[in-house]
């Protein structure tokens, strides 16, 4: 998407006029992250006042997350994150106040006000389930999909830097599968599948995103303090490796397994890359 160029002087007099009919939440913010202007719309959808999203305010009870529960970077990160990257950035939150939980999603867009660099916030409610309806989840095992599997990296690595903390990328290529389709018909190999994914969304910390980064790749994204992350992909291995029954046959999978440790300084086609290219001398060695 191209930089919107806009002029404060003609946004101050129409702003109002402008987003107050839309039936989606408007914010404008800042580089670092600071609400500068807003709708009542958003304040809805945000479940705060007004006010409360143009101060920074937030009641003690108020949370916001992304789809699987995880915490959310601060906004000051995702604001630098997208006029970094110069191009749009899509995310499903969960808003929750008290007993009371929203699911909406955010559509994030680098804009020029008056020659600064802004960011535009577009806000939507959504009444199934946020992934699902906008087809970022995989559609067999319910796990993040590629799309969403490369956006949670970028969070990680924005805040690694941010933090001084550690991300760590694990892929998990389930090899043969063409070969167990073949004779074993391709609802047996859907069914070897849920099960790899159950075991690692059950094995793994909460905290950590588990993906389908293909047809046979399951990915593994964890954030630690200190270390190699070997130790997170050798648990990642132990628990997609155990024998399973599938059907009336006792199967055991045959994985291989890569990871990459990075500070976040790293690109996340570069992290991407660097895995892949270990998964692939693996199988030359």
């Amino acid at each position: 998407m191209s930089v919107l160029d806009v002029a404060a002087a003609q946004l101050a007099p129409v702003w109002d006029e402008l987003v107050s009919g839309l039936n989606v939440g408007v914010l404008l913010t800042d580089d670092r992250g600071q609400v500068l202007a807003t709708n009542d719309v958003a304040a809805e959808l945000m479940q705060l006042d007004r006010a409360d999203l143009l101060t920074g305010t937030r009641p003690h009870d108020w949370q916001v997350r992304d789809d699987t529960g995880s915490p959310m970077p601060d906004w000051a990160d995702l604001a630098g994150q997208v006029l970094r990257a110069g191009c749009p950035l899509s995310i499903p939150l969960v808003i929750t106040s008290g007993p009371t939980e929203s699911r909406i999603w955010a559509d994030y867009h680098a804009v020029t006000v008056q020659g600064r660099r802004r960011v535009l916030v577009l806000l939507q409610s959504v009444h199934t389930d946020v992934s699902h309806s906008s087809g970022l989840l995989d559609p067999l095992t319910g796990l993040p999909g590629r799309v969403l599997l490369l956006d949670r990296l970028q969070q990680s690595l924005v805040r690694s830097r941010s933090r001084g903390t550690l991300s760590t990328l694990v892929l998990i290529d389930v090899q043969r599968l063409a070969d167990f389709n073949a004779t074993h018909g391709f609802e047996r190999g859907d069914e070897l599948l849920l099960t790899l994914a159950g075991r690692l969304r059950e094995g793994l910390k909460d905290e950590h995103t588990v993906a389908r980064y293909g047809g046979d790749e399951f990915a593994v994204i964890a954030e630690h303090a200190s270390g190699t992350g070997e130790r997170i992909a050798a648990q990642a291995r132990e628990m997609a490796g155990w024998p399973m029954r599938i059907g009336r046959k006792r199967v055991r999978p045959v994985l291989r397994v890569s990871w990459v440790t990075t500070d976040g300084l790293a690109s996340v086609h570069s992290v991407l890359a660097r895995a892949e290219q270990q998964l692939t001398a693996k199988v030359r060695s």
